[in-house]
């Protein structure tokens, strides 16, 4: 029993790093995980690793062959114009359900957030910072599905959103910083079918603006 309960510790620890790794870009779309190389990095044995692999499969993170190997997963551009649509209706709902628990010191840190990322040049800390402002705006309240699932929406599409926002970034386009001030508005106020509406137009814009870059899917 204490093998296993440590096989399943070292597993899940093995699949948070990377998970990690994968939604921060160190490993792209498509590119084979060499489990071997997973075991050493951690001081392993294979029996986690494949613990860790099955895990991340069953997110939608990783391909498993039987007998080849495991991959990175990839997804089409029809399958993420899928994704982004189911996010559209579930993600301005939840933010709704949170809303009324979100406090005044909620809001200021949220405005802190998308003030840091007005003024950011990086992309890569834009993505780090535009993710903790819109997780964090649904963790206020326990939910037995949905949360999950929106988690599980944006991890799926999170690689090719950084390489749409590699393109697109330095054009003088304004909208999502306007966005992102209006849903801290929306929350001060606790005004939630505001919040539900301006998520739902925000994440609608990030739809078409990758749907103006299909190259990032190939």
């Amino acid at each position: 029993m204490t093998s296993r309960a440590s096989h399943g510790a070292t597993g899940a620890a093995i699949a948070a790093s990377l998970r990690n790794a994968i939604l921060a870009g160190t490993y792209a779309p498509g590119e084979r995980i060499r489990q071997d190389e997973l075991a050493d990095l951690h001081g392993a044995s294979r029996l986690p690793v494949r613990d860790a692999l099955r895990m991340l499969e069953s997110e939608g993170l990783v391909n498993l062959v039987a007998n080849t190997g495991a991959w990175v997963a990839r997804i089409s551009m029809d399958e993420c114009e899928e994704m982004y649509r189911m996010r559209e209706r579930l993600e301005p709902l939840l933010l709704s359900m949170n809303v009324p628990r979100l406090s005044a010191d909620d809001a200021d840190g949220l405005e802190r957030l998308a003030e840091a990322m007005e003024n950011s040049t990086d992309v890569e800390r834009f993505l780090r910072l535009d993710r903790e402002f819109h997780l964090s705006c649904l963790q206020a309240i326990e939910t037995s599905v949905l949360g999950s699932t929106v988690l599980n929406l944006w991890n799926r599409t999170q690689q090719y959103r950084r390489a749409a926002t590699r393109l697109f970034y330095l054009e003088d386009d304004r909208s999502v910083h306007y966005d992102h001030h209006l849903i801290v508005n929306a929350i001060r106020l606790s005004d939630a079918d505001e919040a539900e509406q301006v998520l739902a137009r925000h994440i609608r814009r990030s739809r078409l603006e990758l749907a103006r870059h299909p190259e990032v899917f190939k």
